[in-house]
């Protein structure tokens, strides 16, 4: 049995491998889940050691905060009093261990500090739990940078000239990511953090050590008509030499061959040890077609590109999926996205379910291991009120892909029709980290906050998305959705003129967007307090809206102040009546 259990999200893994080295250098020993050997008992072994460990070393990242079993490996460890907690990316906390003392591994903390405030921590620990006489490890010894070879992939410049292609340069760069990701010798930084980075001139040094990583990869991509020309850079993160650096000119039809020569040579760069699975793994493309790739990647720029309930945008989506799917029957992941254009169409408009559904089966049968249809299934569960088989389905899809910023979307709406507001508030914050210009999950992130009394975060949340605004509203100016989510940060900061201004702006601009007007109606009720203008506004939704808008205002916290109002009540009753009356007449007509 090993000294140090060490509790953590397999997806933080790299990082995780660099606190491993480190405790394994002061003379501890340490289980964590590779230690599991072929054809043992996965939780019979976890329990075993669990139980027989000195110390418990839990990681806590934005993505194991969301994980049941880490969360309660650390129970575990608190209860015991041999818990040892450290932090990455200012992870918000579970709220039964906060009141312990937790090491902030961000930044400069990241180094040799940090780890020696983790390793004083458990040596401490360790200390109480061993006999008197046993000897214990210098753990006060000067901490030796790991090895471990670490790299954060930047976003490749688009470089066509054309801002319509910035969809390609950021999918290559994606790929690029989830390639090395798949090399067991290599700890790789997130896309949400590396994105951070795009369009913006960096200080490679200063990246390197801000994400502490020991290389960067950078390049850039230039495609137009069947050719595309990629460059590609790896850097020693420490001195900013060139370790590797190499220009192609293909045809585009080699864009997949492309992509693993990149990561082939990264590994060889770095002296990295590929094991024959993992090789398969970075030549598995979810497509042969580079046309429906194409096509594809279209349509996952328009998802990321818009709010979340864009009747255009899912229209959109849906009609280049369905090509990329005719192009290639077998592209999983294209099927995936059509289920999800289909999930947000029935939202806005309204209509049967059973398109979305199909869609993601169709995904799963061709790639049972696809997270995001499984989190596409766990929404069409949710929306139907089967609430059991939705959390069943986000449950596989975090297991599958918790850093998945479709997953974490679906778990966060989910958690949040159950009235789960503060495990909602972990996903949906992660949703917003994941993509630079989120501003629907920052909008129900302050909503989570402020019902659950974290005014001061839901104020902190407020002010990033009027940032997030303000840069979109640059780029355009009549843009009525960044207008809206603009008067909902104004609202939440106290600015009622200002709110009202950019409510006004965006109706005259777009009067019949029912999402927003919706939207104006929450931040009148709950954070202007002005319910007659609340339910003016609201009034004329309720005539048109479809099943899942009407079941989201059901539970939604920022029309608590109106819920016991009589015309409140009258509209939501009418609302009830007419959907009743169109999904009984749906449920008649033959086929």
């Amino acid at each position: 049995m090993a000294d140090v259990f060490v509790s953590y999200a397999r997806n933080d893994k790299g990082r995780v491998a660099r606190l491993v080295r480190a405790i394994q250098d002061a003379g501890w020993s340490v289980w964590w889940d590779p230690a599991i050997a072929p054809g043992q008992e996965f939780d019979a072994q976890i329990a075993a050691e669990l139980k027989q460990a000195l110390a418990v070393l839990v990681v806590w990242t934005p993505t194991s905060v969301a994980s049941r079993w880490v969360r309660g490996e650390a129970r575990d460890g608190a209860d015991r009093h041999i818990l040892i907690p450290v932090r990455f990316d200012k992870a918000e906390l579970p709220i039964d261990v906060r009141a312990l003392h937790t090491i902030d591994l961000d930044g400069e903390a990241s180094g040799d500090v940090g780890l020696q405030a983790m390793l004083d921590g458990l040596a401490a620990v360790i200390e109480r739990k061993r006999a008197p006489a046993a000897p214990l490890p210098a753990a006060a010894a000067p901490i030796t940078r790991s090895a471990y070879a670490s790299i954060c992939v930047l976003p490749f410049a688009n470089m066509s000239g054309d801002a319509e292609q910035e969809y390609f340069s950021d999918g290559i760069t994606e790929d690029i990511i989830i390639d090395l990701s798949k090399v067991s010798a290599l700890s790789v930084i997130s896309r949400n953090s590396a994105f951070v980075f795009k369009g913006r001139h960096v200080d490679v040094p200063k990246v390197a050590r801000e994400l502490a990583v020991s290389h960067v990869l950078e390049g850039s991509v230039r495609k137009a008509g069947g050719r595309v020309r990629i460059t590609a850079q790896l850097i020693d993160g420490k001195s900013n030499d060139h370790v590797w650096a190499e220009r192609y000119d293909r045809d585009l039809e080699d864009i997949f061959a492309l992509q693993d020569e990149i990561a082939h040579a990264v590994v060889h760069a770095l002296k990295l040890r590929l094991l024959p699975a993992e090789k398969q793994a970075i030549e598995k493309h979810g497509t042969d077609s580079v046309e429906a790739y194409n096509v594809y990647l279209m349509a996952r720029q328009h998802y990321l590109s818009s709010t979340e309930v864009d009747l255009r945008r899912a229209e959109e989506i849906i009609r280049l999926c369905k090509r990329a799917t005719e192009i290639d029957p077998r592209y999983a992941r294209a099927w995936a996205l059509l289920g999800l254009g289909y999930v947000i169409l029935r939202y806005v408009r309204g209509g049967s379910d059973r398109e979305g559904m199909d869609a993601a089966d169709r995904a799963l049968a061709l790639d049972p291991g696809l997270a995001e249809a499984h989190s596409i299934k766990a929404r069409i569960y949710s929306e139907a009120g089967q609430f059991d088989l939705a959390s069943a389905e986000i449950e596989r899809a975090l297991q599958l892909d918790p850093e998945s910023y479709e997953v974490n979307r679906s778990a966060a709406y989910l958690r949040y029709r159950q009235h789960r507001l503060a495990d909602a508030a972990v996903y949906f914050r992660k949703a917003m980290a994941q993509q630079e210009n989120e501003v629907t999950s920052a909008n129900m992130l302050i909503c989570c906050l402020d019902a659950i009394g974290d005014r001061q975060g839901a104020l902190q949340t407020a002010r990033a998305m009027l940032e997030r605004v303000e840069a979109m509203l640059a780029q355009d100016p009549n843009n009525a959705a960044a207008l809206a989510y603009g008067a909902a940060a104004l609202a939440m900061l106290g600015d009622t003129g200002r709110a009202k201004e950019c409510m006004n702006r965006a109706l005259l601009l777009d009067p019949d967007h029912v999402k927003l007007r919706y939207n104006f109606a929450c931040d009148l009720a709950a954070k202007i307090k002005d319910r007659e203008a609340a339910l003016e506004m609201i009034g004329p939704i309720f005539a048109v809206v479809a099943r899942g808008m009407l079941n989201h205002a059901k539970v939604d916290p920022d029309l608590d102040s109106l819920r016991e109002d009589p015309r409140f009540k009258a509209m939501v009753s009418a609302a009830e009546a007419r959907l009743s009356a169109e999904e009984s007449g749906e449920s008649k007509q033959p086929g």
